[in-house]
């Protein structure tokens, strides 16, 4: 993977849509506000929807602003790309961006894929086809669609009938973004006794399945350590979500680590082929890298994924990996540095 955006310099100069999108995505990647995002995200869909006429007579008249929801810092993004210029302000977001974890650069150009994102089937906040898109054009070859399952209702979580809705979406986009696959999956709750939510038959079709705890963070230590291992050893299982549940930093606060046994989790992770996560996202940080040193020293493997919500955050992957090198783990321990057909050989073989 480059880490490039979609649109980077060296190409032509995006129309008014590609042009909004990508400034979204920028300030996505570069944790801006999220009322900054969506307007320059809902201008993008305005824009999307107008016929060729309205569009032609706006860019003569230039009254881009009459729209609602346009307003005059998205209306010059409008103007400019529609001169087919780069547009002034895309051009210093392009120009201000760095690298993410520049210390895991080389371990992420060996990624092939994301195994945990969200799309607005949940609680993402982009469809499906523009996630997915941004995924191919950041350099996956592939990348896991886990939408959230329903007991977190909070997240709009998905019921068997709306998954399989889902399945039918997801088809239809692969066959647009070919060869770029999208895996089907779901990040599926670990339930008070460590059972999953959602119907075991529907998991089965699933090419990945993220299983991460979201209620109770705070059952004592032999309650949490049960429920992770019953959910670990379930077959349907391919990867342990954000492990700890912690929170560092960000605009929810922070939380402390659910407390478990972590050697008994590992043991249980390595016994039943299921990755421990390197979760991506800034304000996890999860696991804290005592734990990913102690699952490395028993023998897991690992996913590192961003569990993106938007799509400037399909590309936080370097966080993850400079917190794997850091811990010192292989490329060959991590899951998704492996093409499409050998992750699924490998999760269908309940990861032996």
């Amino acid at each position: 993977m480059s880490g490039d955006a979609p649109e980077s310099s060296g190409r032509p100069a995006p129309g008014p849509v590609a042009a909004l999108r990508e400034i979204g995505f920028w300030l996505e990647r570069g944790r801006e506000k999220t009322h900054r995002v969506k307007a320059y995200r809902r201008a993008a869909d305005i824009v999307a929807g107008l016929g060729d006429e309205e569009v032609r007579r706006r860019r003569s008249a230039r009254n881009w602003q009459e729209l609602a929801g346009i307003g005059p810092k998205t209306a010059a993004v409008i103007e400019e790309a529609c001169e087919g210029i780069v547009p002034r302000y895309l051009a210093e977001l392009r120009a201000a961006a760095r690298p993410i974890g520049a210390a895991g650069a080389e371990l992420r150009t060996r990624l092939r894929g994301d195994l945990h994102t969200h799309s607005d089937w949940s609680d993402g906040g982009s469809p499906i086809a523009e996630m997915m898109g941004c995924a191919a054009a950041l350099g996956h070859e592939y990348c896991a669609l886990t939408d959230h399952s329903p007991r977190l209702t909070v997240a709009n979580g998905l019921s068997a009938q709306r998954l399989r809705r889902q399945l039918d979406v997801v088809a239809e986009v692969n066959a647009e973004l070919a060869p770029f696959r999208i895996l089907t999956g779901i990040e599926v709750d670990i339930l008070d006794d460590g059972s999953l939510d959602q119907d075991a038959d529907l998991l089965a079709e699933l090419d990945i399945v993220v299983a991460s705890v979201h209620s109770r963070l705070r059952d004592d230590r032999d309650t949490m350590t049960r429920r992770m291992v019953y959910a670990v050893a379930n077959p349907h299982v391919d990867v342990l979500g954000h492990c700890t549940g912690r929170l560092v930093e960000g605009g929810r606060g922070t939380r402390p680590e659910s407390d478990f046994d972590a050697e008994i989790v590992f043991e249980a992770c390595r016994r039943y082929g299921t990755a421990v996560e390197i979760n991506s996202r800034p304000e996890r940080q999860d696991p804290p890298e005592r734990l990913i040193r102690l699952a490395l020293e028993m023998g897991c493997e690992f996913a590192v994924d961003t569990d993106a919500h938007a799509p400037g955050q399909l590309d936080w992957q370097g966080y993850g990996c400079a917190r794997a090198v850091a811990c010192e783990v292989a490329p060959g321990r991590i899951i998704n540095t492996r093409s499409v057909d050998e992750l699924l050989e490998w999760t269908r073989s309940g990861g032996a």
